[in-house]
């Protein structure tokens, strides 16, 4: 029903490649570059300034842009709403999360989701905290689910699951015996943190703050970009860190990974659902009721 030529305009003006578009919508370049002019044609003015192989939109590409994301979401949300109809939700979903979210979090829901509802067509980006909010500012995705936030005015929090950051070490570390190290044990021991931006990092900052401490007091030895990485690297190290409760589950369970409690601290956050504001997307709406249920069953 949508008109195709809109879609090409949507997926060249958000991809600024008409190759990427060509690969994205399975067709031709020539047909993409076909579709563009007829648009172009049509409106009677330049939708993309061409530069060499670099493109660029124009004023009017700009409003097209505008007007094309509102008509989209109106689309998605008609499918939704025809198909709720007959009992049996079914469409398309853009899901975006946080790392954490996306690699212990969120899959054992995509997989109990997809059992229940094998006509949504779901797809997952990745990425930290910051990351994720901007690509739903720009309509990348329908849905975000981030471990921090950061009170967004076009952005509504919403939350859905608790979770936990636990200092974490390897089980022959010196002091994989004790049950509970003091703040200013802590101060001394080597450290690895998750990169600026991580919604993590900002939780372990701000929970720090409440016991008076900051990250320029403890030892940190290395920051790096993802928990796997973190917990390859303690693998080698006499360091530890602080990563979600839900990351080390399997190493818990192997014995390969310990938790030490920390005197006077403690580290909980919400994970959020995030939605723009003013949207309400039937489909993400209805996946994040399922994802709440998932993990109140849990």
């Amino acid at each position: 029903m949508l008109d195709f030529r809109l879609n090409v305009f949507y997926t060249v003006a958000k991809r600024l490649s008409f190759t990427k578009a060509a690969a994205e919508l399975y067709v031709t370049q020539p047909a993409i570059t076909k579709h563009i002019q007829e648009l172009e044609h049509q409106f009677g003015t330049a939708l993309f300034d061409r530069r060499g192989n670099q493109i660029s939109l124009t004023a009017a590409g700009n409003l097209l842009l505008t007007h094309a994301e509102t008509i989209m979401a109106t689309y998605r949300q008609l499918e939704f709403d025809m198909n709720a109809l007959k009992g049996k939700p079914a469409g398309a979903l853009r899901v975006g999360a946080s790392t954490t979210v996306a690699q212990y979090v969120i899959p054992p829901v995509l997989a109990r989701f997809h059992e229940q509802s094998a006509d949504v067509a779901i797809s997952l980006l990745s990425g930290n905290t910051e990351q994720i909010e901007q690509r739903l500012l720009n309509n990348d995705i329908d849905l975000g689910l981030v471990e921090g936030r950061t009170h967004h005015s076009d952005i509504r929090y919403t939350s859905f699951v608790k979770d936990e950051l636990v200092l974490i070490c390897r089980a022959d570390h010196p002091l994989a015996d004790r049950d509970e190290i003091t703040l200013d044990e802590l101060r001394d021991v080597p450290i690895v943190l998750r990169e600026r931006g991580s919604g993590s990092l900002e939780v372990i900052e701000h929970a720090l703050r409440g016991v008076g401490l900051r990250l320029t007091d403890l030892t940190v030895e290395m920051q790096l970009g993802s928990t796997e990485s973190i917990k390859s690297y303690l693998g080698s190290s006499r360091c530890m860190a602080f990563v979600s409760v839900f990351a080390v589950q399997h190493e818990l369970q192997a014995g390969t990974l310990k938790i030490l409690d920390v005197q006077n601290l403690s580290i909980q956050r919400d994970l959020y659902s995030i939605q723009l504001q003013g949207v309400s997307e039937g489909l993400a709406d209805t996946f994040m009721r399922f994802a709440r249920q998932h993990y109140k069953r849990g």
